[in-house]
């Protein structure tokens, strides 16, 4: 058996744990009368046996080999039809034929194996010295029957591995995803903060004009980099199951948390012109951070996207049931084609195949939106482009 290709051995392996296999070759010898069966794995110069029940000391064991070209078998293999033979001497066909005179059997019955993918595994088969009542519709039954459940165990045998395999590899893979999300929370966003925090003091202090450019260039750069790492991380916590999480608190002054975001664009696009219209009667039950988050995408995109001589538009309404936020900048048509696809997580290429980033931001909103019960929806045309988020304001 040693000598064996590494596949036969492991289909032996497999048969072998298999304790209905065991049960069918006991079934056939009881039920027919003879003394030998086996399931034997054919391929196109081996056969082996992987499970047998020998009552007659044929002589073989599991992992003992015939020569194919001396057995039926291999004319099994090769046409896939069953062959029965009661009574070797009285048989037409097989009175003359040097299997029998071989291994010196009487009746003989064989049933090919076949896989779920239409191909030959082997064959159910069983002997025995004397004559035996065998092609008659139970008997040739029951084997057809026996040959598909093995077929059957062994295709869920070969999904079973295959599913652990993918399991093992989801646990490797979320493995790789938590130190992945370490390092994005604590290795890089540490750097680029202390980057930023010295770009802001430089902004501070008496620099020529060119230095004071390029000191704005690096925080304006680094707020990117660490609005990229929070996209990211959002987007790996998200994919890992536990989704956008929320630190929902009741009254919160949404107001001021959009003013917070508006200072800090207005800070980073000295240029560009923020209007705002807000109507906030009714305090709003929310995660102010994730709200904030949300917002910092859309009016940074909107700055991005929208023309640089046209003002970008912000309104906020709060009552007791709903809150709605709408930014909307002036600029050319989002195309119908690149709208199916803007809140889906890596679009960026393909809805701005110009733009650099990784096309997280809109998808992380709308998660943020749907965490609070709510939607973030978009309408464009050759004027301007628009982008609502609404929710209850007591989510």
């Amino acid at each position: 058996m040693s000598t064996l290709d590494p596949g036969i051995l492991e289909d032996i392996k497999t048969l072998s744990r298999l304790p209905a296999v065991t049960n069918i070759l006991e079934v056939i010898c009881r039920t027919t009368g003879m003394g030998f069966a086996a399931v034997a794995r054919v391929t196109e110069n081996k056969w082996v046996a992987c499970v047998v029940r020998d009552e007659i000391q044929f002589g073989l064991e599991p992992g003992g080999e015939l020569q194919l070209e001396t057995t039926i078998c291999n004319e099994i293999r090769q046409d896939h039809r069953l062959v029965v033979i009661d009574h070797v001497a009285k048989d037409e066909h097989f009175s003359k034929h040097h299997t029998p005179a071989m291994y010196g059997f009487q009746s003989y019955i064989s049933v090919p194996i076949i896989l779920k993918d239409g191909s030959f595994f082997g064959t159910l088969c069983s002997i025995d010295p004397n004559p035996a009542a065998l092609n008659n519709q139970k008997i040739i039954g029951m084997f057809t029957l026996f040959a598909e459940l093995i077929a059957f165990h062994l295709n869920a045998v070969e999904k079973l591995e295959l599913a652990e395999a993918k399991l093992e590899e989801e646990m490797q893979t979320a493995e790789l995803r938590e130190q992945f999300i370490a390092i994005l929370g604590h290795d890089l966003r540490n750097p680029v903060g202390a980057v930023s925090n010295g770009a802001q003091m430089l902004r501070r202090m008496p620099l020529e004009s060119k230095a004071l450019k390029l000191a704005g260039i690096i925080e304006d750069a680094s707020y990117r980099m660490i609005k990229l790492i929070d996209n990211v991380l959002d987007f790996a916590r998200g994919r890992m199951g536990s989704g956008i999480g929320l630190n929902l608190k009741q009254d919160q002054d949404i107001g001021q948390t959009l003013e917070q975001v508006i200072t800090e664009m207005r800070m980073l696009k000295p240029d560009r012109v923020i209007q705002t219209a807000f109507s906030l009667d009714h305090p709003v039950n929310c995660d102010a951070a994730r709200i904030a988050q949300l917002f910092s995408n859309l009016l940074s995109n909107a700055l991005s996207y929208g023309k640089a001589d046209a003002p970008v538009l912000i309104s906020a309404q709060s009552n007791k049931d709903k809150f709605s936020l709408a930014v909307v900048n002036s600029g050319s048509k989002i195309p119908e084609a690149s709208m199916e696809r803007l809140f889906q997580p890596f679009s960026r290429g393909e809805v701005e195949p110009d733009k650099q980033g990784l096309g997280l931001g809109l998808y992380i909103s709308a998660e943020i939106a749907r965490a609070h019960g709510g939607s973030l929806s978009v309408s464009s045309d050759d004027r301007q482009t628009s982008f609502v988020l609404e929710f209850p304001s007591a989510c």
